[in-house]
Formats: C-alpha cells, structure tokens, sequence
C-alpha cells in the first residue's frame, strides 16, 4: 500500500511537467511493483523550499504514522522537498515507522545505509541549488530595476507596460489624475473613494475604490515620473515585507500623469493628518448594524442621540430592543414548528434527488457517448471511414466523455455533503433550538456572532420586518468563530422569516391633547421636530413640550397648528354656546378682551356668556353667529 506524492511548482508546469504526468509516471511504476495505491497527494504550485507543514504533507505523514500507507513514491526527490533539513526529517518519519521513499529518477531506497547516503547528498544537493537560484535572481533584481526592465508584477494604475517600458495608460492615467485633484479640494480618503464610485469609475479588477486604495495611489511617486524598484524584501513565506536601506532603492523616470507640485501637495496633506490624528474611540457595535435595511433600499443606522434603527432617508425606524425582540421571536417560532420545519425538509429531500436524477442521467449520457465512440472506432478499423471522418467524429465525442468525467465527481460530492448534512438534522434541530431557547443569557457579543453567521439581510418595512437566514451551522461552530460560512448547507440555508413590526412607542395611539395630534401628523409626514417648529413659528424645544405634553400651545400659535394639522384639534364637540364661543377663540388664537372688543361688548360680559350665567341680547347674537360660522361647529 503506497500513497504518490505530486509537487510541481508553477516553474516546472511552464517547462511542461504537469501534475498529470508525475502521477501517470508513478502509477505505471507502481503497476509494475503490484503495489496498491492508496493515496495521492497533491502539492502543486508549492515551493519545495518548506513542505512539511503543507496540509497534504501532514496528510501524508498521518497516513505513514496509522499504517494507512507503507512507501511514497515520487518523480525525484526535488519534487519531494528542496529543503535538505525536511528532507531528512522525512526520512526519519519513515525510517521509524518501516516505511521507504522511493524516488524513480534517483532510484533511492532508504532502507540500506548506501542509499542513506545518497539520500542525504542528493538532499543537500537540491538545496544548495536552491539557494544558488535564489541568490541570483536576488542579484538580477538591482540590474534589471536600474536598467528600467519589469521585476514582475502589473504596473501600478495609470499606467501599463509596453516593450518592457512603463508609459502612461491612456484608460487609467485620467482617473489617476482626477484623484489627486479630488483629494486636494475634498482632504478625505473616503469622499474621494465615493465619488469615484458614484461616477462609475473601478480599479483594474472591476472592483469599488475604497479609502486604503486612495491612500496608496496617493503615496505612490511613481504618478509624479519617479519610479521605485528594488525597495522591499521579503521576510520569508506567508511573513510581512519590509522596507531595504534607501541607498539600495532604484528610482527610474517615467512620464508623469500629475504634476510633483500637485503631488506634494496631497502628500503633505496625507502626513499632516498622520501626524495629527488621534487614536480612534471605541466602535459601538450594534447587534444587526450593517445587515439591517429600510425597504426604500437604504441601509439603516443607530444614532448617537438615540437606541433605534433609522432610515435618514424616508425616516423609518425601529427600537433595538424591538428588532431583537422579532429577530428572537421568529428564529424560536420556526425551530419550534413542526409544520415549518417538515415543509423545509421536504425541499430538502427535493434538492437531493433533483442531483441525484442529474446524476444517473451524466453516467447515461457517458456510456451512450463512450457506445458511440467505440462503434466510431470500429468503423475506422474496417476502413469504412476515412482517417479525416474518424477525427471530425470522434474528437467531439472525446472532447464530451472529458466534461462527462470532469462534472460526475463534482457532482457526486455535492450528493455527499448534502446527504451527511441531511443526516445531521436532528442534531443541528436539537443544537439550534437550544442556542435560542438560552438567548436572553448569551452576552451582547455572542449574540453578534450569531446573527453575522446565520443572517443575510433583515428589512425594516412599515408593517413588518423581513429576516433572511443564509446558513445555520451548529452552535458550537457559531460560538467558537463567528465567521459567515458560504457552504449552501443543507437544511437550513436561504431561509425567509417575516414578523410583524411592533408599532413605533412615539406614536400616539390615543389622540387626548393638541400635543398629541401634533405628533401624529409629524410622524406621518416623517418630518423632524425641528421642521415643524420652523412651520408653526416656535422652536424645537416648544414642539418637544407639546407632544410630551409637558405643557400645551398658547393661543396665538393655534392658527399656525391648525394649518399645519389641516383639521381642527379637537376631541368632543362643544354643545352649548358658551363652550363654542371659548372653543372657537382659542381656535382662533384671540383673548378673551380681544374677542370683547371685536363683538363691541364689555369683557366681563362675555366671560359669563362664556361661563353659561347668561345668554346673548339679541343685537349681539348675529355678531356672535358672523364669529363662529368659520369654525363649522
């Protein structure tokens, strides 16, 4: 029982050594020996410089410790490692547990003190070349920066590389331009990333502009005709970069896309607000920020001033408390239906044997194609077709069987993964359920790895609040992480749940005072406070006090509410005339000495009419009618 190693760097496959062939060579070998494949790991497009902690490698080093595999057979011992210290690690690792590698163009067998010698050597062998290579491309890298050749790599935006020069993109260098400009006259990153978005400019790979993008476009000289090269080294793999001793730089000229004055000027204002910016405060992170949207599309956001989820747009809000509340409330109520959760499942099922029919139809299809390409063969033996028809028939059919062979796999690992996970229903159903039955005792930031986990999007409406679930892993996976896993899992995956909005606390269900009516109107018209003091003539403070009815309207301001209500504020209508005269004054905005003086009566005479301690004479009722038929009472 053998397992094959295949490690083929990008190099090699430039050169025609392709994985296919390394493993074709060893399993020919291996047929000759009658031995057993077991396994195959891949490693291409890995570095041999360091191997051993590869996940492959630690697969294969596994399968030597339990016995799954006796022996490792690869093409040569450079493409088992380049490193001559993991080269003998590997073959201690063998040694100790009875294994042998066996390398076909070295014919190295570890088992006899000769060929551990020969090992060894051709190890250190592989890693002195190594080295050699690295250390004259490391050489070849000052000469070439000098001589203003590519070092590798795209040329920054803006430009482009032509007969191994760097000159100006025609497409790019404007946009390029146009940065700088914009951050001269806006200074942020982020209102220059904006823009550019909303314009319908993209960076080289179609992607948005964002504020790091705009940063480093800004340092970089070469905009202003300085090219740098050979300026950073690497640390080693998967380590940071850093910066060579300046005399190693090379700077190389080119045409420039801005000018250096207006480069100096961006940059002077890029380290002057380097080196005055504070350390930034503590983000508050709310449990559904960036996920929560209004249904006119616009993402919500909870202010500073207040705990709800609000829409600058259209003015739609909800409590944070309350969207939690629903959120909560609907997750419990499908985990907890067994109607909800059948329906789902049933769906489930479906999936499965739609790939399942898709399945048996791809193998039909392959046998059916491999009967046509036989029976095309067959003719050709018997010279009934000519050697031009066998190709112009056969190659299709061949060039089908490949796509057949390459969709089955992949096709049948899907089947796979979604039947195991359909198997683990109960678990996962049993594990949720727990998860939010203990809800309210999970802390703030536990329940802010749930909900990036297992929520797409949730839709504030006017009515309702829209959630969709894109997919619910185990909870021991929601705890540990908090990461959003993509796998379209199997059964709980696109899941829509929808709840009613509770009604805003702000809004009046019961309309006692003029405060109240005020608030209703407002909240309707989606205005501001401030608005509407601006619309009747006070200031906000005034309008806060009336729709807390801390305190109610003077009667000078009651015309303005009336028109900016469009009704009259009133909650029983008045039945005696007395009470339809005080009614209609206050309406009106007049005092009681002001109304006197419009009906030519004395004050006092018209607070008892008021008061119901004595009726009108007959001459000033007509005045009194003429007053009130405006009100409509």
């Amino acid at each position: 029982m053998v397992g094959i190693w295949i490690r083929v760097s990008t190099e090699d496959q430039a050169k025609g050594e392709s994985p296919e062939h390394h493993e074709k060579r060893a399993r020919y070998y291996a047929e000759s020996k009658s031995w057993q494949i077991k396994e195959v790991y891949h490693l291409e497009a890995v570095s041999g410089k360091s191997v051993i902690n590869h996940p492959e490698a630690q697969r294969m080093l596994q399968d030597i410790r339990s016995g799954h595999i006796t022996g490792l057979i690869f093409s040569k011992l450079a493409r088992l490692a380049r490193n001559t210290k993991e080269l003998l690690e590997f073959a201690e690792i063998f040694r100790e547990n009875n294994a042998d590698l066996v390398s076909l163009q070295e014919s190295i067998d570890t088992s006899t003190p000769a060929g551990r010698l020969f090992y060894t050597m051709i190890a250190a062998m592989a890693q002195w070349e190594r080295e050699e290579i690295a250390e004259r491309v490391a050489a070849s890298v000052p000469i070439r920066a000098k001589l203003g050749k590519p070092l590798g790599g795209q040329a920054p935006f803006g430009y482009r590389w032509e007969n191994q020069k760097m000159i100006p993109d025609p497409t790019e260098a404007p946009v390029r331009k146009l940065i700088y400009e914009l951050y001269l006259e806006h200074r942020r990153k982020k209102t220059v990333a904006s823009i550019l978005n909303e314009r319908g400019y993209r960076t080289r790979r179609g992607t948005k502009f964002s504020d790091t993008t705009i940063d480093r476009l800004l340092q970089d000289s070469t905009a202003k005709g300085i090219r740098r090269a050979n300026y950073t080294k690497s640390l080693g793999d998967n380590k940071r970069w850093i910066l060579k001793p300046k005399e190693e730089w090379v700077e190389i000229r080119v045409e420039p896309v801005v000018s250096e004055e207006l480069w100096n000027q961006c940059n002077a204002i890029l380290e002057k607000q380097r080196i005055s910016r504070k350390s930034p405060s503590r983000r508050t992170v709310h449990l559904f920020s960036g996920i929560t949207y209004c249904h006119c599309g616009n993402k919500m956001y909870v202010p500073s001033n207040s705990p709800k989820y609000t829409c600058y747009k259209c003015r739609n809000k909800i409590g944070e408390t309350d969207l939690e509340e629903v959120f909560h409330h609907q997750l419990k109520s499908f985990f907890f239906s067994s109607s909800e959760i059948s329906d789902y499942l049933k769906k489930a099922d479906q999936v499965i044997k739609d790939k399942e029919e898709l399945l048996t139809t791809l193998i039909e299809e392959e046998r059916k194609v491999k009967q046509d390409m036989d029976k095309t063969y067959r003719l050709y033996l018997e010279d009934q077709i000519t050697s031009e028809g066998f190709g112009s028939r056969y190659k299709p059919l061949e060039e089908r069987v490949g796509q057949i062979a390459d969709q089955i796999p992949e096709l049948q690992g899907e089947i796979d993964f979604l039947k195991i996970q359909y198997l683990s229903k109960d678990e996962i159903l049993n594990e949720a359920r727990d998860l939010y039955s203990s809800w309210s005792s999970l802390t703030t930031e536990e329940k802010r790895n749930i909900v990036e986990s297992i929520t797409e999007k949730v839709t504030i409406g006017k009515e309702d609040v829209t959630i969709n679930l894109c997919y619910l892993p185990p909870s021991p996976e929601l705890m540990a992480t908090g990461q959003r896993n993509l796998i379209p899992a199997l059964p709980f995956c696109h899941i829509t749940l929808k709840g009613q909005k509770p009604p805003s606390p702000a809004y009046p269900r019961e309309l006692r005072t003029v405060g109240d009516h005020i608030r209703k109107k407002r909240l309707d018209l989606n205005l501001l406070q401030k608005s509407v003091a601006l619309l009747i003539g006070v200031d906000k403070a005034t309008v806060y006090n009336w729709e807390n009815n801390r305190s109610s309207p003077n009667l000078y301001c009651m015309p303005e509410i009336i028109k900016f209500l469009g009704y009259v504020p009133s909650n029983k209508k008045p039945k005696t005339l007395g009470e339809r005269i005080v009614h209609c004054r206050r309406l009106a905005g007049i005092t009681q000495k002001e109304l006197a003086h419009r009906l030519s009566v004395d004050q006092s005479t018209l607070a008892r009419w008021e008061r119901k301690e004595r009726e009108p004479q007959p001459v000033y009722q007509q005045r009194i009618i003429d007053f009130l038929s405006p009100f409509s009472l």
